[in-house]
């Protein structure tokens, strides 16, 4: 686990790429689609490359994790990583960074329809909360998403 490297923002990007065609794109409406490129990725990633954490090598990341106020931003694990803990050692960073900034309930979207994403959440101690509307800014302008809002009280050390 450690900090992320502005020389990474390609391989972040190839992992969020990746990671959201497998968990959204069949699941969100074309237009979001469409507005989600490796480029978008790219420049998302470099915006908040100071409240990213990864796990790998550097260079080489195989998850990475992003942090926004009080919420679990992003969170994205490479395939070939899937189900090797990394997505538990990324979500327990998460949540002691946010407790460490005096977040005492944290929060996260779910695409509605992400089972497995939902499934893990679930697993981590994060409750379903209820549907909001998520706006996303695109470069096509803002596409307002349904999501699962998850919830996690962080008043104890996390899971």
């Amino acid at each position: 686990m450690r900090s992320a490297h502005e020389t990474e923002l390609d391989a972040l990007a190839r992992v969020w790429f990746q990671g959201w065609q497998d968990a959204h794109a069949a699941i969100v409406p074309t237009e979001l689609t469409r507005a989600r490129t490796l480029e978008s990725f790219r420049q998302r990633l470099g915006d908040s490359l100071p409240d990213t954490r990864v796990v790998g090598a550097v260079g080489s990341p195989v998850g990475f994790c992003i942090v926004k106020d009080d919420e679990l931003y992003q969170l994205f694990v490479a395939a070939e990583a899937r189900g090797s803990g990394v997505a538990a050692t990324l979500i327990a960073d998460a949540e002691r960074r946010l407790l460490d900034r005096g977040v005492a309930t944290a929060w996260l979207a779910c695409a509605i329809g992400n089972e497995r994403a939902a499934r893990f959440y679930e697993k981590c101690g994060w409750r379903r909360a209820g549907v909001i509307v998520s706006e996303l800014d695109t470069p096509a302008g803002i596409i307002p998403l349904d999501v699962w809002r998850y919830e996690k009280t962080l008043s104890s050390a996390p899971a």
